[in-house]
């Protein structure tokens, strides 16, 4: 294929994939197959690859992520990004709708919406292409998190046709959708962490990740509400909203006009009711004047615009009474109590359970057995108990007392110095942690074992067969064959039993050798080490190389690493001194594991630029040479990252700096180097 060819091809795809993403993501209603979408991306990639002269940041491709970290600088917002003013009550609605009234004495129009609990972004478009995200911060100024919106594929990277302003802002919500934070939260939950706390605190913190690529699995989504700029399509921002949809913006099919403050509670009645149907959260509805021109004559306040306001929907409650505590233990030994209540229905669903977080909250809510408590459900997975009905407490109701002993294993309970939690210390005859270890082993970030799974991981232990991860390697096709499993299906179907046939038996054993090839970062993620996660374990990996390295390491050393604190340390050096530990992490080794790092994939030769923050930015001789140079700055200990800060070293410049860099590294006096004074000083 000739260079001709392959940029008319690339473009093609990309136009076909965006409009794919439009039809699929805005207006629901794809017309291929995800197979025929990931088909089409794949070669997308491919010729990407072999063409990288053409990149573009804007590509379908670039939505995916990458694996670099980088710092978030702060961008001052052109146009103040203030918060609204909110209400609880109609009387307060009304009082707003006086002001108004007051203050224009002419007619006015309101527009309706949905207030949509996520994170408030704002979106700055130039010439039909995304040109950068920042977050509300203070509201003077906030994050710069681009790259990481680049991945929400509700968000176009190029807008549809061109009768949009050359520069404008458009600003929205980013939030997660119910079933992908329920899904988040089972995860959690079956790897026996805390689950997430709502959707709300779950996009926000998926937003402030540093790694995109972690960003981009998290499918966050996002809904456009306010137009702003020079040079609108109209001075009525219902007009306004009706048009970014024609340009490929997600707007809410949930608006409406409203002439009277009447018209405005017929509106807040119906969602109060039907925002349980929604597949996301709302926390109210928002009151906007439609005309921007009456808008600017309402002007502001210090903190808020005078023109709209938020009236908020009470948090749903319900009282029922408490039956008993489970004491649930997690693949960490961490105790969380879990109260069974009667079923009682709030928010849509029959609740029949409440977390209890800690013993600290048992004692301060001062609960006994048969208690009417009051619950709430405000995006939680597992509603929050909020107080109890003392007046109507049972004379024979036993006061809670929180578990000394493990509920499973019998083994006294500890409580960490500065921690919240109780934990079961037996961590190697817990049967919940040993079952969770080994889930957590063969889950896919780890060892990726997919043919096994919670219900084969669990069989296989009850069998005797499974005691520990490194159990797994020495299961054979004789040990599985014809091993009888329960499936339960639902709550009324009866559990029906199934066996290992020759199939299911070759994939598992299959899954387990491959696994022998999983890089030794992601080994030492799936050992399970409290508090090393997948950063922390790569980053211990690249630092220290091997297995045998790193358990040699003492607290100090340790500490020395970049984010690893007294706390991670602690949990290394406690795990290293267990004997047991040792013992599996040599039958491991024996069966093949990767115990060491492979050969250049520390990406480091020297460490010339150790502890330095360095931007590579502008156009040089060839698109493989920015990375060549990108990739000489990790290999020299160098940290490569995107944006411009306080605390960047250098910038190594090609031609055509970007202008946002330039004016940061001059108001910052950041140095500014070419690529010849950048290739002496490593030399």
């Amino acid at each position: 294929m000739t260079r001709e060819q392959a940029i008319k091809r690339i473009q093609i795809l990309r136009d076909e994939l965006e409009r794919h993403n439009y039809l699929y993501f805005i207006l629901s209603t794809p017309v291929i197959s995800n197979y025929e979408f990931d088909k089409l991306m794949k070669e997308l990639e491919s010729l990407e690859k072999e063409f990288s002269e053409f990149y573009d940041e804007n590509s379908p491709t670039q939505r995916v992520g990458t694996d670099i970290n980088q710092e978030f600088r702060q961008v001052e917002h052109k146009y103040p990004m203030l918060s609204l003013g909110n209400t609880y009550n109609t009387d307060e609605l009304r009082e707003f709708d006086a002001r108004v009234r007051k203050a224009l004495n002419e007619a006015y129009q309101y527009v309706c919406e949905l207030k949509y609990d996520g994170i408030a972004i704002s979106l700055t478009y130039q010439d039909g292409k995304l040109k950068h995200a920042v977050t509300r911060g203070d509201g003077t100024k906030g994050d710069d998190v681009t790259t990481n919106i680049r991945t929400v594929r509700s968000i176009p990277l190029k807008l549809n046709g061109s009768d949009f302003p050359r520069i404008f802002e458009i600003r929205g919500e980013v939030f997660m959708p119910r079933k992908v934070f329920d899904f988040l939260n089972q995860e959690k939950i079956r790897n026996g962490e805390p689950p997430l706390a709502n959707p709300r605190n779950s996009a926000a913190g998926t937003l402030k990740l540093q790694n995109s690529s972690q960003v981009a699995k998290r499918d966050l989504d996002c809904v456009l509400y306010y137009l702003i700029g020079d040079k609108l399509p109209s001075y009525s921002h219902y007009q306004n909203l009706q048009t970014a949809r024609n340009w490929g913006f997600k707007i809410s099919e949930y608006i409406k006009n409203c002439s009277t403050i009447d018209e405005i509670f017929d509106f807040i009645n119906y969602w109060d009711t039907e925002r349980k149907k929604l597949p996301f959260d709302i926390d109210g509805i928002v009151i906007k004047i439609d005309s921007l021109t009456q808008q600017e004559k309402l002007g502001f306040t210090s903190k808020t615009p005078r023109w709209a306001i938020s009236y908020k929907f009470q948090a749903e409650k319900a009282e029922t009474r408490l039956l008993s505590i489970d004491f649930q233990i997690g693949r960490t030994g961490a105790v969380t109590p879990v109260a069974n209540l009667e079923p009682v229905q709030l928010a849509g669903t029959t609740v029949k359970r409440a977390s209890l977080h800690n013993a600290d909250q048992i004692e301060l809510l001062d609960l006994h057995y048969n208690d009417i408590v009051l619950i709430e459900k405000a995006g939680e997975i597992i509603p929050q108990i909020l107080g109890v009905n003392q007046d109507n407490r049972p004379l024979e109701g036993l006061k809670v007392q929180f578990v000394k002993n493990c509920p499973e294993c019998n083994t006294p309970l500890i409580r960490r110095e500065g921690e919240a939690a109780h934990y079961c210390p037996n961590e190697n005859g817990c049967p919940p942690q040993i079952k969770g270890k080994i889930e957590h082993f063969i889950s896919r970030n780890a060892m990726n074992i997919d043919s096994l799974g919670e219900g084969k991981v669990e069989t296989l232990y009850d069998k005797g067969l499974l005691k520990n991860i490194a159990d797994l390697y020495d299961l054979t096709f004789q040990d599985l064959l014809g091993i009888e499993k329960i499936i339960q299906t639902d709550d009324s179907a009866k559990p029906r039993k199934t066996s290992f046939r020759e199939k299911t038996v070759q994939n598992i054993l299959n899954g387990i050798e491959t696994s022998k090839k999983v890089p030794f970062e992601r080994v030492l993620y799936a050992l399970g080490i409290r508090n090393v996660g997948e950063t922390v374990a790569k980053k211990l990996a690249i630092n220290f190389k091997n297995i045998d390295a790193l358990k040699s390491a003492s607290v100090e050393d340790l500490i020395q690493v970049d984010e690893i604190g007294e706390v991670i340390a602690k949990s290394l050096s406690d795990y290293f001194a267990n004997d047991r530990n040792l013992a599996i992490i040599e039958r491991l080794r024996k069966k093949g594991l990767q115990m060491a790092i492979a050969k250049g994939s520390d990406k480091t030769i020297s460490n010339v630029l150790e502890g330095k923050s360095i931007v590579v930015s502008g156009i040089f001789s060839t698109p493989q040479r920015r990375k060549e140079l990108e990739q000489l700055v990790e290999l020299h200990g160098g940290k490569r990252v995107d944006s411009v800060s306080a605390s960047t070293a250098f910038i190594v410049a090609g031609e055509k700096i970007g202008p946002n860099k330039l004016v940061n590294a001059q108001k910052l006096n950041i140095p500014i180097i070419s690529e010849n004074d950048f290739l002496k000083m490593i030399e």
